[in-house]
């Protein structure tokens, strides 16, 4: 019987943040060991931080569609510090982890609707240690306002698909992570009007739902 092979998924804005995150990624998870990362996507992120974090266990999630791709990055790889990807909707009461030191998401956030949003901070703080870290990468308004022509028509764009997607304003995350028990320590400017946000935990201060 003839092997069906995966073709592994390319994003190429993968390649291009790629660099840019991992530079904050060394600062920010330098004390971590165990990461969990929020909608792996394609799982070039996932391939390109473990091969520059060994000390790291990466571990991989996204809807069952993805896990093919993922794996094929991940098993073309050959590292040892990545986990294979587990199904994870954030808005599920119980997620398929136990306990991580840091929790990493990119372009995920104005994908999401509002609602999976406040969810994806609750099940955060369900499985964060304490001191634990959260980095979060994409594009964010501030003060309701676009930082860019870009991102307005971006914007625009999510909108017209009639799903809640939406660029979510720094305020408003800013607020549920802080509810949360985070404490703001970086917000990072990226290439193409992205930010990298980064948040620690201060306390163990329980998901409200």
């Amino acid at each position: 019987m003839l092997e069906t092979l995966t073709v592994k998924p390319y994003s190429e804005a993968c390649e291009r943040n790629r660099g840019p995150i991992l530079d904050v990624l060394r600062v920010a998870f330098a004390t971590a060991r165990e990461v969990l990362e929020i909608g792996s996507g394609t799982g070039q992120h996932a391939v390109h931080f473990a091969r520059h974090l060994p000390h790291l266990t990466w571990h991989t999630s996204d809807v069952p569609e993805h896990h093919a791709g993922i794996n094929a990055w991940i098993t073309d790889s050959a590292l040892a510090n990545i986990m294979p990807p587990v199904a994870l909707d954030v808005r599920d009461a119980r997620w398929p982890v136990t306990t991580v030191d840091a929790v990493f998401s990119a372009n995920t956030l104005h994908i999401m609707d509002s609602n999976a949003v406040q969810a994806m901070f609750h099940g955060v703080a369900r499985v964060l240690n304490p001191g634990g870290v959260v980095a979060i990468y994409g594009p964010f308004n501030y003060g309701g306002t676009f930082t860019s022509d870009s991102n307005a028509r971006f914007d625009a764009s999510l909108r017209a698909r009639g799903v809640g997607s939406a660029l979510r304003d720094f305020d408003a995350v800013d607020a549920l992570a802080r509810d949360i028990g985070l404490e703001l320590v970086r917000d990072m400017a990226m290439p193409a009007n992205n930010r990298t946000l980064v948040w620690r935990r201060v306390n163990n201060a329980a998901a409200v739902v």
